[in-house]
């Protein structure tokens, strides 16, 4: 299962935003277009329906009533309207009076229920001096309301008290149109969904387009990160995209040629120093031995004694430099190997503080079954370096403990090495293993050669090991190594 944050981290990626953002101006685009044509059809379907009702009205009427009424024929010509004006389907109703001129007109509730909603007083009022329409919504259902008065008609006696031009007030449904309206928005709706899906479908299309170069740019730096320098891309096009492939590409042949030029100049390097030190050796060699010789000559005198002493010392420590240069760049050409052999780790080690003359000065405590897989030189190397150490650096007591311990599921040992000297500076804890690093710097000169540590340290690599330097809190350095049990 993934976690959250990785989770969270693919759903804030790249593409979910690409896709989320078309989508999004997709269905924006969608709707505001789908609003807008649900507000012109519905206009045009209302104003259509809207005129026709008020042209039949005034067609019917215009049929209906006479140019010339005759006395009292006012309320024969409102029947003759409401007949004439009101459907059989119930969808148009009409009603129709006229009275003397003396009175209010009455209103259709007054009279009865023959419309679909009722007339307000003042609709009525407008209708008496014109013809006037609106849209209202009774009961949850919408109609049309229109209203007029008929005019233009002379009597054939002039008695206005006795008669009124008509008026007439028509209610037509419009569930019809609203039919109509709700079978297009949800044809509307169908289509923003489908649009939708579309942009989706695009989105989804045009991102892996955007991302598969991206991708195999992302592919081809973490290679060109794990070393394979040939790594190049494939230029498609000539979008931006392509001048990143390009750059990327000119790049990468720069890094490769300086890395190269670079390695080239370290093997010559490492080459150098190899040949150097194993051309001393000989010769180093035999300076030793004609220096031995020499001091046993002139112990006869004090000053020649020292002299030569002093100069078998000096010849001793270039022979050890010599040695570690020799080691060091096994190393570095690849060329150190193990030759591992079941060793008891508490004999190996107090075998090697007893070759050294340190028996005395570092006591060991550690179980005396523990048995590891180890080479026994290097095993060597290292117990004398971390011991050397402490003992011309730090201050007794120097002690040295081991322990059985895994690491990451793996069986092992723990070896630790203390003093109680100054410690290490704090300035001086991440670099303590570096070549040619010394604890006291500032000397011109001293017993090691600041090769030791760092050959200690690839020498625990080389067995899949670690060493690790550290203060303790008590005060001390604190050299601690681990090293499997055994070889995978």
């Amino acid at each position: 299962m993934r976690s959250p944050r990785a989770l969270l981290g693919r759903l804030s990626g790249l593409r979910v935003r690409m896709v989320a953002g078309f989508c999004a101006v997709a269905l924006l685009s969608s709707v505001l277009a789908s609003g807008l044509a649900y507000v012109l059809v519905r206009r045009a379907i209302l104003q259509r329906t809207q005129d026709a009702v008020l042209a039949e009205v005034r067609e019917t009427v215009a049929r209906t009533v006479p140019p010339e009424l005759p006395p009292d024929a006012g309320h024969a010509v409102a029947a003759d309207l409401e007949r004439a004006l009101t459907k059989q389907d119930g969808r148009t109703r009409a009603y129709a009076v006229a009275l003397p001129l003396d009175r209010e007109v009455p209103l259709p509730h007054e009279v009865g229920p023959q419309l679909h909603v009722p007339v307000g007083r003042e609709f009525a009022r407008r209708a008496a001096r014109g013809m006037v329409f609106q849209r209202v919504v009774h009961d949850g259902r919408p109609y049309l309301l229109v209203g007029t008065h008929v005019t233009g008609y002379r009597t054939t006696v002039e008695e206005p008290q006795r008669t009124t031009p008509p008026i007439v007030f028509v209610s037509v449904s419009l569930q019809r149109e609203e039919a109509d309206l709700r079978s297009f928005t949800r044809a509307v709706a169908i289509a923003d969904v489908m649009a939708l899906a579309a942009a989706f479908v695009l989105a989804l299309l045009a991102t892996r387009s955007v991302l598969l170069p991206v991708r195999q740019l992302g592919t081809a730096a973490r290679a060109l990160g794990d070393g394979r320098l040939e790594t190049r891309l494939r230029v498609r096009g000539r979008d931006e995209l392509a001048d990143l492939a390009r750059t990327f590409n000119g790049t990468a042949e720069a890094l490769e040629r300086t890395v190269t030029e670079l390695r080239a100049m370290e093997a010559a390097s490492r080459r150098f120093v190899a040949d150097v030190s194993h051309e001393l050796r000989t010769p180093l060699t035999a300076m030793i031995a004609v220096t031995d010789v020499l001091a046993e000559e002139g112990g006869a005198s004090p000053a020649g004694g020292t002299a030569a002493r002093l100069v078998v010392a000096e010849v001793r420590r270039l022979g050890v430099l010599v040695e570690n240069l020799i080691e060091i760049s096994r190393f570095d050409s690849g060329a150190a190997a193990l030759v591992p052999d079941d060793l008891v780790v508490a004999e190996a080690v107090t075998a090697t503080l007893a070759a050294r003359g340190w028996s005395g000065q570092v006591p060991v405590r550690g179980p005396d079954d523990l048995v590891a897989r180890l080479d026994p030189r290097r095993f060597d190397v290292i117990i004398a370096n971390l011991a050397g150490n402490a003992l011309r650096h730090g201050a007794p007591p120097v002690r040295l403990d081991f322990r059985p311990a895994s690491r990451r599921d793996r069986p092992g040992f723990e070896l630790t090495i203390t003093d109680r000297g100054p410690g290490i500076p704090d300035d001086m804890l991440a670099l303590v293993f570096d070549r040619f690093v010394k604890a006291e710097a500032a000397r011109t000169r001293s017993e090691g050669s600041g090769l030791g540590l760092s050959i200690a340290r690839e020498n625990a690599r080389l067995h899949g090991g670690t060493l690790e330097a550290a203060n303790a809190a008590e005060g001390g350095a604190v050299f601690t190594l681990w090293l499997p049990l055994d070889r995978r």
